[in-house]
């Protein structure tokens, strides 16, 4: 199962009392290997009083935190039920998840770095991509960029042609 960010909604102004909440949760309930990251998406924001400026942390989306998780029955129970949570964001009673590129821009906009993703395939592995374009294609790892969370696969395209074609780690599986 792969992980993933969700959004869960909380009584407004108690979005850092949640997230310390369920971190002491995660750890006391032993679920470290299925919730691993909780965010309070905030941004800063210059404030003039008496001709100084301040600089305060204001939330991105108050009633709200990211939950970065492996959702199970389990995983899901912890999080639903930490106090001060009221739900997930998602349809009806089913959670969905972030897109890559929302967590990216989230991620971006607070200032932080994104953590390194890793690839479970080496140079000469076969693999299989999801990315739509070549979806189902199977190809050879040729090189891995981690720095960029980049992989090169060569598939054999126009007629046994090897073409080398640049994806994210996300875009691939190892076969």
């Amino acid at each position: 199962m792969d992980k993933h960010w969700y959004v869960i909604h909380t009584y407004s102004g108690y979005e850092n009392k949640v997230k310390t909440d369920l971190e002491k949760r995660i750890e006391s309930m032993n679920m470290e290997d299925k919730i691993f990251r909780i965010m309070v998406p905030t941004e800063d924001v210059v404030e003039k009083k008496n001709n100084k400026e301040k600089i305060n942390k204001r939330k991105v989306f108050p009633g709200y935190v990211l939950v970065e998780m492996i959702m199970t029955d389990d995983s899901w129970y912890v999080v639903r039920n930490t106090t001060g949570v009221t739900g997930f964001v998602g349809t009806g009673a089913k959670p969905v998840p972030l897109y890559e590129s929302e967590v990216k821009a989230l991620l971006k906009q607070m200032g932080l770095e994104e953590i390194k993703k890793s690839v479970d395939c080496e140079c000469g592995d076969e693999v299989e991509i999801l990315d739509e374009s070549f979806k189902g294609h199977i190809g050879k790892v040729h090189a891995i960029d981690s720095e960029k969370s980049k992989i090169v696969v060569m598939v054999s395209l126009f007629g046994g042609r090897e073409t080398p074609i640049e994806l994210e780690f996300d875009q691939v599986r190892r076969i």
